[in-house]
């Protein structure tokens, strides 16, 4: 239990850290500390990811940072696929979906490494999607946008059902790349949608007949939320580059364990 406490504090800075992101280590945590399959591990990582994102969606509500109806948009389709998700996790043999999950981190680390620090919170190149209208302030509520947010909800919800992630690795290098909105707006829409898809998530496994041990759950979702305010607060302290290179360097040793687990 020390080591899923500790693992779960763990997990909860990098998500503050990293806003959202950090919720793919949740489900590994369990799997290494609890020896559970990922399909045991990952209602329980959802719960933890779910409480963290609110907290920090609540304080970027607070700071009036969250893109609510682009959030609620996202999060609206994500619970939508989400059950699809959960029954593909239940069909995948147990190697091939640690296999999947290892590649994904695999896949996020890279895009850690090659990223720049971005000061500006945006990317160089111009958005083709989600533009923000000048004169509101608010995004131009075109097909365009709809169509954008609604596939990000969509890759969103499939990835929380199918690995129990809260899908932020997804979500703000989308929305940096697609959208006007600053990275503290990237990362507080983030939070919310992620608080909602892995809520919905958590719903649709137990209606699929998930059975999660309330002690080992109640621990490790406390843990993840006491480090999430943690981090939330290094996060003023240190360099968003060497976040980005610490979190793609446990991304890659975890990956690569996930790995030998998977084959050995």
């Amino acid at each position: 239990m020390v080591i899923t406490l500790l693992l779960g504090i763990l997990v909860g800075a990098v998500l503050g850290l990293t806003g959202a992101g950090g919720a793919i280590l949740a489900v590994p945590a369990l799997v290494f500390s609890m020896g559970w399959s990922m399909q045991q591990a990952a209602p329980v990582a959802l719960i933890a990811v779910a409480g963290s994102a609110t907290l920090g969606a609540i304080e970027g509500l607070r700071q009036h940072q969250v893109r609510y109806r682009a959030a609620l948009l996202m999060a609206a389709v994500g619970m939508a696929v989400t059950p699809l998700g959960i029954a593909a996790a239940r069909l995948v043999p147990q190697q091939w979906l640690g296999a999947l999950f290892a590649v994904v981190m695999l896949v996020v680390a890279a895009r850690l490494f090659r990223t720049n620090d971005d000061t500006t919170g945006r990317f160089r190149t111009s958005p083709k999607a989600g533009s923000i209208n000048p004169d509101t302030g608010r995004f131009n509520w075109n097909w365009p946008t709809r169509l954008l947010l609604g596939a990000i909800g969509t890759v969103t919800g499939f990835m929380a059902g199918i690995l129990g992630v809260g899908g932020g690795f997804v979500m703000v290098p989308m929305l940096r790349r697609f959208t006007d909105v600053s990275m503290h707006g990237v990362v507080a829409t983030s939070l919310m949608v992620t608080a909602l898809v892995a809520a919905g998530a958590v719903i649709s496994a137990l209606l699929q007949g998930a059975v999660m041990p309330v002690d080992t759950t109640l621990l490790f979702a406390g843990a993840t939320a006491i480090g999430m305010l943690s981090g939330r607060l290094l996060s003023r302290h240190i360099s968003a580059r060497h976040v980005q290179i610490g979190f793609a360097a446990i991304l890659v040793g975890v990956a690569c364990s996930l790995l030998f687990r998977s084959f050995a």
